[in-house]
């Protein structure tokens, strides 16, 4: 079983990601920042990996802060068909980011 502390950090994560919008995609560290662990979005990455099966929480929508997908094999390529089927548009397996990144509050970096 996981710590409680652990437990709590992830559902912070998990609500956050519900937030994005279809079509819409945001980077590890942006959903970390907006849970309150800013410059930790491994622990994002962490999170998603534990999501329980059948959440419903649209982990697809997260991506690194490159905007490339950083799922291999299958798992990635799923993430690229779902984000593709909401819309989200690709140039050289990166997602146009200036275009898609969804962004929420104020003080977050934007991109160039």
């Amino acid at each position: 079983m996981k710590r409680r502390a652990e437990q709590d950090s992830y559902l912070r994560i998990w609500r956050t990601v519900l937030r994005i919008p279809r079509g819409k995609v945001a980077t590890y560290g942006t959903i970390a920042s907006l849970s309150g662990f800013p410059r930790q979005g491994r622990l994002a990455g962490y999170a998603l990996h534990h999501l329980p099966g059948g959440s419903g929480i649209p982990w697809h929508r997260v991506v690194n802060a490159r905007g490339k997908i950083s799922l291999p094999g299958k798992r990635g390529e799923e993430q690229g068909r779902l984000l593709k089927e909401e819309g989200v548009i690709f140039t050289r397996e990166c997602v146009e980011m200036a275009r898609f990144e969804w962004r929420l509050g104020r003080g977050l970096p934007k991109r160039k």
